[in-house]
């Protein structure tokens, strides 16, 4: 039976509560750094050469559907009641968001050292001490909105600039593609200066701290940005609907420069055993309400 992610400033205090009392289990368990390893294994970039899955590839957007969704799981296992919220960043838009509430994900990192002082995944909380970073430091850090180097967060009209193109994704499949919602909502442009970073990486930069990097997992706010993002390809599934969902549908040939490095639409992406293909609609797993 489907389940609703809700915006996380429709959530009630109760919803808030049990939504941070399952995380916090979570990582009591040890669980919750088995999602963070996963995703520092899996960010590879274009200059590596190997196989890239989770980023600046094709399948960024059902290879995080798929991670959502295994975390969403290892919550029900705790609380069969609890989802993911979303975090539309293109309306809350500042640290004075509900988002960063005391009662949900807490707030800023202080000046001298980023360090989260707020909000139950305070290092000083005793509950939330990173044990898989990329980095030293057993603290949650952010910098919300880069005061020392401002950054905004990603409008409607960013949104729009992605949402328009019909095209899913384009050759070279990479960070450096062109054109193609993927690209273009993940968040990469050929532009200098702040500019580089658009839509997703933008969220990810904004957040700064934990979300700079492979181990962003770090930072709850994470599934919040990408349950948002999830939504988007949905919104853009559905406003395309003569457009193929998933490129490239055969794996590129021994000749190219991705051979072996991304994913078709029918080929495994590790590290489970589930294609694009599979994961082209929610329907019948969830929805996505107000």
């Amino acid at each position: 039976m489907a389940y609703t992610r809700k915006n996380q400033r429709s959530l009630t205090r109760a919803e808030r509560r049990r939504f941070v009392d399952a995380l916090l289990k979570l990582k009591r368990r040890g669980e919750y750094d088995e999602f963070v390893r996963t995703h520092i294994d899996f960010y590879v970039s274009d200059g590596d050469e190997r196989l890239r899955v989770a980023h600046m590839a094709p399948s960024f957007f059902p290879w995080h559907r798929r991670f959502l969704l295994e975390f969403e799981r290892a919550l029900q296992r705790i609380d069969p009641g609890v989802s993911v919220p979303y975090w539309d960043w293109t309306k809350d838009r500042t640290p004075a968001s509900s988002v960063w509430g005391a009662d949900l994900l807490g707030g800023n990192g202080r000046r001298s050292d980023r360090q989260v002082m707020t909000g139950p995944f305070a290092y000083r909380s005793g509950h939330w001490d990173i044990k898989e970073s990329v980095t030293d430091g057993e603290f949650l850090m952010r910098d919300l909105g880069r005061p020392q180097d401002p950054v905004d967060l990603p409008t409607a009209r960013d949104v729009e600039w992605a949402m328009s193109d019909p095209r899913y994704d384009t050759a070279p499949w990479d960070s450096t593609s062109p054109a193609g919602f993927r690209n273009k909502l993940e968040g990469w442009t050929s532009a200098r200066g702040k500019e580089r970073w658009r839509n997703h990486n933008r969220v990810h930069r904004w957040v700064g701290g934990h979300m700079l990097g492979g181990d962003s997992v770090n930072d709850p706010v994470f599934w919040l940005n990408h349950a948002f993002v999830d939504l988007l390809w949905d919104r853009w599934q559905r406003r395309h609907p003569g457009s193929a969902p998933y490129l490239p549908a055969r794996p590129p040939g021994p000749g190219s420069v991705q051979y072996g490095r991304i994913v078709a639409r029918h080929e495994p992406m590790p590290p489970w055993d589930a294609a694009p293909d599979g994961l082209l609609s929610h329907k019948g797993r969830y929805t996505y309400g107000g």
